[in-house]
């Protein structure tokens, strides 16, 4: 309702002053500046050329009547010559004042900018008018210049890459994501030195890249893909491409906006997930075709046999027993992985959690032959949960006891670093190669993956181990050298 009012108010207002403009045409404007000054020019002119002409004794000599009607015809020709030439003037004054009040009416649709002009000259109304579009258009500018710089610090602020090219291929916009993923220099106040103009090839020499948006810009169909940018130090990108017209005029020729989203890490978060199931139906499917196979021959009247029915028993149990380990292991990562899990952060006397974790693996070692060292172990405490602190300090000497030699040595110390204590597992064991060492903690890795299932392993211990430490805010690494042993060193904040 609102709405329907304001747009007849406009209408009204509108043909009133087409009303207006019309009686300038039938008869003069009074109020006019223009035509008041013409007037009184004309009279006075006409005054004086009869006084001239005349002379003051023939105007005092004449009747009352030849004066009057000589006062009237100065009159009606100042009239009449006031009016012929401030006519055009008027109309074309009225005209640039209807214009500039239908700028500002485009401009301000409630109708509150509309002011009548009864009883202003058209001097007056046009300054007015004038006066009034030069503020709107002051304020227009400054929310053109606002929504400018907000859409380039937007742009600027992004993570992903934003280029746009003409239909030649001319670079028309890069922000600084993509400057920096095609190695251009930034000025001082961070943007690409990238120029307005610069054919792609020179901003980013992908054929691939070029070729794709050579398409948009031919076709005008938007296009996707997934891209390696050799100046990215190999990193994937997928790549958005639409056509984008730069004007609005007929004939004006699209160019084309690129998005490059990098999904370097969704590739590798793929890539692991690939590898864990396929690591977890590896790990399952060996236990589970053994328990399966001394079934079968338990089953086909070998469980009648006295010599190998127990031996087959005992594989069975050992396998379910692997089984369960990795089934308990899978749960325990699960469990630290998800960021919604409750924190049960307490202060851990890291004296007691580690003589905790050696006399829970003193039976293994002594079964193995191993000597456990307690070595100088400070009084210290840390924030953190006691349970899943003594499990990974059992993880890594149960590791150090099972690939260890006879007769080995594992050696338990802390070392205190300022506002942080190290926790450092040392062996006497077989080692592990350096090309290894950056994986150890990855799941289901394994050195040794013969030795690893014949002493029981899951492969899950020092992701497990990795995991818990990160969540106690901490860190973990391993230093090894081939046939002389490991060095495994926690590394927590002081509470």
């Amino acid at each position: 309702m609102e709405r329907t009012r304001r747009s007849l108010s406009i209408t009204m207002e509108r043909t009133r002053r087409s009303i207006s403009g019309f009686r300038i045409l039938v008869r003069p404007n009074f109020r006019s500046t223009i035509f008041q000054r013409l007037f009184w020019g004309a009279f006075l002119a006409a005054v004086g050329i009869v006084l001239v002409f005349l002379g003051g004794g023939a105007l005092r000599t004449a009747s009352a009547a030849l004066v009057g009607l000589l006062i009237l015809g100065i009159i009606s020709i100042s009239l009449g010559l006031a009016f012929t030439l401030s006519r055009p003037v008027d109309q074309r004054i009225e005209r640039m004042r209807v214009f500039a009040e239908g700028l500002l009416e485009a401009s301000d649709e409630s109708g509150a900018s509309l002011l009548s002009y009864l009883g202003v000259d058209q001097l007056t109304a046009l300054d007015r008018s004038l006066l009034r579009m030069a503020g709107q258009t002051r304020v227009l500018v400054e929310r053109a210049k606002l929504e400018a710089a907000r859409r380039e610090a937007i742009l600027a602020s992004m993570a992903e890459g934003v280029l746009a090219v003409d239909e030649h291929l001319r670079v028309t916009f890069c922000n600084q994501a993509l400057a920096r993923l095609a190695g251009t220099r930034m000025t001082s106040s961070g943007m690409p030195l990238a120029s307005s103009g610069m054919p792609l090839m020179e901003l980013v020499r992908d054929t691939l890249l070029q070729d794709t948006l050579s398409g948009v810009v031919r076709s005008g169909q938007p296009a996707k893909l997934t891209l390696q940018i050799p100046a990215g130090s190999g990193r994937s990108f997928e790549l958005h491409a639409a056509p984008l017209v730069s004007g609005g005029k007929p004939g004006d020729k699209p160019g084309a906006i690129a998005i490059l989203h990098d999904i370097t890490d969704l590739e590798r978060l793929e890539n692991v997930r690939k590898d864990f199931v396929a690591n977890v139906s590896h790990e399952f499917r060996t236990p589970l075709a053994a328990i399966a196979g001394y079934s079968e021959t338990l089953l086909d009247g070998a469980i009648d046999d006295q010599a190998n029915n127990r031996k087959f028993l005992e594989i069975i149990r050992s396998n379910a027993i692997r089984l369960n380990s990795i089934a308990a292991d899978l749960l325990t990562l699960s469990e630290l992985q998800t960021r919604e899990a409750v924190h049960n952060t307490e202060h851990v006397p890291l004296a007691e959690a580690i003589d905790s974790a050696l006399s829970t693996i003193t039976a293994e070692a002594a079964l193995r032959g191993v000597k456990v060292e307690r070595g100088p172990i400070d009084n210290l405490i840390v924030l953190g949960s006691r349970y899943r602190l003594e499990q990974a300090l059992v993880n890594l000497l149960a590791n150090a006891v099972k690939f260890n030699r006879a007769d080995g040595k594992v050696r338990v110390e802390t070392q205190r670093n300022g506002t942080s204590v190290g926790i450092l597992v040392s062996d006497t064991g077989v080692g592990i190669p350096s090309r290894d060492l950056p994986r150890i903690f990855e799941r289901f890795y394994r050195v040794d993956k013969a030795r690893s299932r014949q002493v029981g392993g899951t492969g899950l211990g020092l992701s497990i181990v990795k995991h818990i430490v990160e969540r106690m805010n901490g860190g973990v690494s391993a230093t090894s050298q081939l046939g002389k042993g490991s060095v495994f060193t926690i590394t927590l904040p002081l509470a």
